[in-house]
């Protein structure tokens, strides 16, 4: 995936969030090595808002969820900390607010399918391009992008970037499919 020195080997956060009918919101960190070789996965327990918290929260209550409350218990959870986090979530771009390392969206293009990925046809939207995707970052943290352009020189143009959120995404069913029979 990347080529950069012994002393300073990447550490890739992926982080993406699924919707259980009747149980709430799950997520998932999958921290790999820069080949994509998972470090360490962690993983939240569902979790559904009462009534009430809809009504007070309102629009804002997505967010809060998955940006603050499941992705930022991952990131203190998890023992080997990402130097950066990418998602394919808007909502989990909330998370920047909260921590110090960048935090990117997956665009949606021509090679994405996933229906929760911000829209390319954004036009006010800034991104860098890694590997074969376009990311963007949250709109209060722009300089971001010029982090991640920084941190990810040398990435092959030919990173599949969105795979290993697949991965993220198939070990959270598995989990909750097992949690459920259990």
């Amino acid at each position: 995936m990347h080529k950069q020195s012994t002393q300073d080997p990447m550490r890739l956060g992926f982080l993406t969030a699924l919707e259980i009918p009747k149980r709430g919101h799950v997520a998932g960190l999958l921290v790999t090595n820069h080949f994509g070789r998972p470090l360490e996965f962690q993983c939240t327990t569902p979790v559904k808002p009462n009534r009430t918290q809809e009504l007070l929260y309102g629009p804002t209550l997505v967010p809060f969820i998955l940006g603050d409350l499941l992705s930022r218990t991952l990131l203190e959870k998890v023992g080997v900390k990402p130097q950066l986090v990418l998602t394919d979530s808007p909502d989990m771009l909330e998370l920047r607010n909260y921590v110090s390392i960048p935090v990117a969206c997956l665009i949606e293009d021509d090679t994405t399918s996933h229906s929760t990925v911000v829209q390319r046809s954004v036009d006010s939207v800034q991104t860098v391009k890694l590997g074969l995707h376009h990311f963007a970052v949250h709109p209060a943290h722009q300089k971001d992008l010029g982090v991640l352009r920084d941190r990810t020189t040398g990435f092959a143009d030919t990173v599949d970037l969105s795979e290993p959120l697949d991965r993220v995404r198939e070990a959270l069913q598995e989990t909750m499919s097992a949690g459920a029979a259990a």
